[in-house]
């Protein structure tokens, strides 16, 4: 079986990592793979290429911030990505993050359709099938389910400067990505499934395949946190986000660490230099990090995680934390909750900062610890395991004309 990968990145971030993680499973079974990614730096992966050059990436995000038309450019990198599919001539394409600067959905469409090569397409967030935003829960738009005309979130990711083109963009995208012969859509969670299911991309196939953790890794450690940032008397209460900001809680934590006492230390990992100077002084704020020993150490030394998240479509932290044997408390935003597993854990109501307090304590206060067993389920052999088996019946069921 050949199979062939698009996405954003490869090897790095977490949907680069998962790529990576099939990629070596699906060659345990000697399977050929082959990697074509966007952006960051080029791997030493032979099996990997990048496809997007600087010029290309930074044009296409330059110029989408003035037309809204992120996804329609980048026509050398497509050109270049075409190609290279057709030299590898994969059974099977498995698509991830089509957004990014880096492809021209319109071109690659046009080309998966003509090739009638058989498609996998994980969804990671809800770009896809919207006329502008990857997330759109905290604002309540439901645009998406008929169609995309009035955007409040052009200041967001994609981010424009000027008075957008959603409607066009939703029709383009709608154009594009329906009416492939032969494709099958994952996501992480049921909650994002769900949505799929009232969009126009409602007509295919859709499955649940959540993403994996690396259990030899997160899983319960010993470490010197507590000696080296004089915590030990302290009760932790943890947050860990790869972009602190509004969306993902940055406010109601800090709104938290003000009306816990002393005894209580929440630490924030995940910060950029420039947000320093204003966390406030009774906060740890610490820098992203790449150290994932590191990271499984701090959640093991905490008493409690916290993910007051407002738009999460699976929220991986929470699942790291449980199986480093911390308990969390967790809101209840989109996917969130299918994370978490029963005694393991508290859900509250979104920007409940009472019930967040309330829930933070009764579980600090315990000294309650989570099962680590429980997260098995998210092991990412088994759940890539379950990739595999799908190319397989997709395979399968293709070559019975079923």
């Amino acid at each position: 079986m050949k199979v062939l990968f698009v996405n954003l990145v490869y090897g790095t971030g977490s949907t680069g990592k998962i790529i990576a993680d099939i990629m070596n499973l699906l060659k345990k079974y000697d399977n050929d793979v082959k990697a074509l990614y966007g952006t960051g730096a080029c791997s030493d992966n032979a099996d990997a290429v990048k496809v997007s050059g600087d010029f290309g990436f930074y044009f296409h995000n330059a110029v989408s911030r003035f037309t809204d038309h992120a996804g329609l450019y980048s026509w050398a990198a497509t050109r270049k990505m075409i190609r290279e599919i057709r030299a590898f001539h994969p059974d099977l394409i498995h698509l991830h993050t089509l957004h990014g600067f880096y492809v021209n959905y319109e071109m690659l469409f046009r080309f998966l359709k003509e090739a009638n090569i058989p498609v996998v397409w994980t969804l990671h967030d809800c770009w896809t099938f919207t006329g502008h935003c990857t997330h759109f829960s905290q604002v309540k738009c439901m645009q998406w389910q008929t169609e995309c005309r009035d955007c409040k979130l052009l200041y967001r990711y994609p981010q424009c400067y000027w008075k957008g083109d959603v409607r066009r963009n939703f029709l383009r995208k709608k154009n594009a990505f329906t009416g492939v012969k032969n494709l099958t859509i994952t996501t992480p969670s049921q909650w994002l499934v769900d949505q799929v299911s009232k969009s126009f991309l409602q007509n295919y196939p859709r499955t649940v395949i959540p993403n994996g953790i690396d259990r030899t890794i997160f899983r319960p450690q010993s470490s010197s946190l507590r000696e080296k940032y004089h915590l030990e008397d302290k009760k932790i209460v943890l947050g860990v986000a790869n972009a602190w900001n509004a969306r993902k809680g940055l406010p109601d934590l800090l709104t938290l660490a003000g009306r816990l006492d002393s005894d209580y230390q929440v630490v924030l990992i995940g910060l950029i230099e420039k947000q320093l100077p204003d966390i406030p002084s009774d906060v740890l704020g610490l820098l992203r990090t790449a150290n994932q020993t590191e990271l499984a150490q701090w959640y093991s030394a905490a008493d409690v995680f916290v993910n007051p998240t407002y738009e999460e479509t699976f929220g991986l932290t929470t699942v790291e934390a449980q199986a480093c044997g911390t308990p969390v408390v967790v809101y209840e935003t989109d996917g969130c909750p299918e994370t978490v597993a029963p005694g393991n854990g508290r859900l509250v109501p979104q920007g409940d900062i009472q019930a967040l307090e309330n829930a933070v304590r009764d579980v600090a206060d315990s000294n309650w610890r989570a099962d680590p067993k429980k997260m098995a389920r998210f092991d990412k052999d088994t759940v890539y395991q379950g990739y595999v088996e799908l190319y397989e019946n997709v395979l399968s069921t293709l070559k019975k004309g079923v």
